[in-house]
């Protein structure tokens, strides 16, 4: 399946190397100094082969030179000079080590910070993309391959970066090669060409098929997290799903298995050819560089810079050019980093300016409003209009899919409308400053999440600025019911949350509600919503809790969502959905007066308490 999608071009391998400057730019803004200090090791350690080389070649033709004409300025037995060229490379040894150390720490560093800067990076714009892109299947696969690939945008930098050094290391042995057998170098030339378009062509395909297997590998991590987990552990154990689960990993695993296992015998297997016409080259070099130093050309001294140079440039060009193809394979993926942080909100740049009235007057208006959910062919709403008056608390009654939720993200500016508008005191919420609006609204949603963090944090998220403001936390809590629960926890405020971590306590249901709802309180909206969160909870509480919730925001508007319509009798105005129309709206004694689908619904529910 995911064999046929087209590969990349060498053009397009080639463009992506674009993207290496810009990569560059973000590893100068981590850590100037630390940039420039691992330059400069690098550039001294590119001296030292040819350095070295030079130096063994002067140590042999001075120890030949000794043999034949002898030397009385000895130390030892050990001519002066002799003693000195050795501990020059000894030296040059000892530096080459000291660099690489060097060098070594300072990538890992650097590779650590731009790991971690990588990562905020994503989730900060992730949280500038527009909601219902999450819920995207395509949008998932860019967010995967952007996410996944942080070891190897460190690795892209480390391998840069050294290939800068060999290319350094490789004009000094240009320049020793020139000078006593320029020719040499056609041969090299012939030795690392069919290699390099060789690893280019494999790291190209190789590319292809992990960018064409995205949405089959998101599938695995996924089967792997719901197979071992404590969220899942109860239904797979009742259920028996530890065999379908295992099975169906098994069977798309082992296809990637065989798609990636001829891809990797058909690349080591060329590359065993390409080898094999490096070894040659070398050796014909090496047989011509010996018959010059027979025939007294050249002393054996230069032989063996020139055989040593030749091998140790053969090995640095076909490393190089190896390695240029690995960087053009991953400036694909870095490619693919930055294709994401290039995404934009689908809903287009609405980026208000005004700040939301203090207090809200008029209150919010739904004119002609329809909703369509991004690749869906069915309307979540159609052509509603509605006020939700200042200070007033509406109920949203229907079925589940009436479109109930979709209109508490559309009053949160989560999602913008397909037709229509909506007006807060006379101005289109798109005028508005996104983050100033969404301050104004205190909002649980009945799939909140559960964060596996301490109480205090946990509340604290619903306005996470105030995390340190303990009795703010604490009022919210009492506000929600939540410091009932609290207070038997082992560490009250300071209690860990969830079994992920070390010392954490998982809650009921009713108990992780509490403390979602406290999240409401904790900041000063003047537009409360509660999208059923209180689900979890029996008749009798959450009656409680939204009796508190009504004198608690006395003077805000209030949005409820709920199925139990002993509760939403409770306010002011409520709205029923019918397949996301408005189908009737009133009071409770209003609409039970009606006569209509509402009532008929309550009279229904209120049999099931005889």
């Amino acid at each position: 399946m995911a064999l046929s999608k087209p590969k990349k071009s060498f053009i397009e391998q080639f463009t992506a190397l674009g993207n290496i400057p810009r990569f560059f730019r973000m590893i100068w803004e981590v850590s100037p100094r630390m940039a420039i200090l691992n330059g400069i090791m690098r550039l001294f350690q590119a001296a030292i082969p040819v350095s070295m080389l030079y130096v063994g070649k002067l140590i042999i033709d001075e120890i030949l030179r000794t043999i034949e004409q002898g030397n009385t300025d000895a130390v030892f037995g050990f001519p002066r000079s002799l003693l000195f060229w050795v501990g020059l490379e000894l030296a040059l040894a000892v530096v080459n080590n000291l660099l690489s150390r060097g060098i070594t720490l300072t990538e890992s560093l650097l590779g650590d910070l731009i790991s971690n800067d990588s990562s905020v990076r994503i989730m900060r714009h992730a949280a500038t993309l527009d909601l219902f892109q999450f819920e995207d299947s395509e949008f998932y696969d860019k967010l995967e391959r952007a996410r996944t690939q942080t070891a190897g945008r460190t690795m892209l930098m480390a391998l840069v970066m050294s290939q800068v050094q060999d290319l350094i290391s490789i004009l000094f042995l240009i320049g020793g090669l020139v000078a006593f057998s320029p020719w040499l170098i056609v041969l090299l030339v012939v030795a690392v060409i069919p290699s390099f378009l060789g690893e280019t062509h494999f790291n190209r395909r190789s590319y292809s098929l992990t960018h064409s297997w995205t949405p089959e590998r998101r599938e695995l991590d996924y089967l792997r997290y719901i197979g071992a987990s404590n969220e899942t552990a109860k239904e797979i154990k009742i259920f028996g799903l530890e065999r379908f689960l295992t099975d169906r990993f098994k069977h798309i695993s082992d296809k990637y298995y065989q798609a990636n296992k001829s891809l990797t015998i058909r690349r080591a297997a060329w590359g065993s050819l390409f080898t094999f016409v490096g070894t040659l080259s070398y050796y014909a070099a090496y047989v011509v560089i010996i018959a010059q130093t027979i025939a007294g050309g050249i002393t054996v001294g230069t032989l063996t810079f020139l055989a040593g140079s030749f091998q140790r440039m053969q090995g640095q060009l076909q490393g190089v050019m190896r390695n240029f193809a690995r960087v053009t394979e991953m400036a694909l993926y870095l490619q693919d980093f930055f294709g994401f942080l290039e995404l934009k909100p689908l809903s287009g740049d609405h980026t208000g300016k005004l700040r939301v009235p203090q207090p809200i007057k008029e209150g919010f208006v739904f004119e002609n409003v329809s909703f369509k959910y991004p690749n869906s062919e069915v309307w979540a709403l159609r052509n509603l209009s509605f006020t939700l008056r200042a200070g007033e608390k509406l109920a949203l009654v229907g079925e589940n899919g009436a479109g109930k939720t979709t209109i508490v993200k559309l009053l949160a500016h989560l999602y913008e409308p397909t037709e229509g508008r909506i007006l807060l005191d006379g101005v289109d919420l798109c005028d508005y400053d996104p983050e100033d609006l969404r301050k104004e609204i205190g909002i649980i949603f009945q799939d909140y999440f559960r964060y596996a963090f301490k109480v205090s944090e946990n509340i604290a998220v619903g306005n996470i600025g105030e995390r340190s403001n303990d009795p703010l936390i604490v009022d919210s809590a009492q506000k929600s019911l939540a410091d009932e629960v609290i207070e038997r926890l082992p560490k009250k405020y300071d209690q860990m949350l969830g079994k992920r971590f070390s010392e954490g306590v998982d809650l009921s249901g009713g108990q992780w509600q509490k403390i979602a709802l406290a999240r409401a309180y904790m900041r000063e909206a003047q537009l409360i919503i509660l999208d059923e969160p209180t689900a979890a909870l029996d008749a009798r509480a959450e009656h409680e809790v939204f009796v508190r919730f009504s004198d608690l925001i006395k003077g805000k508007t209030g949005v409820l969502i709920s199925h139990r319509f002993s509760t939403v009798r409770m306010a002011d105005r409520i709205l029923f959905l019918e397949h996301g129309q408005l189908l009737e709206l009133g009071s409770h004694e209003q609409l039970l007066e009606k006569g209509g689908k509402y009532a008929e619904l309550f009279r229904l529910q209120a049999k099931g308490y005889i």
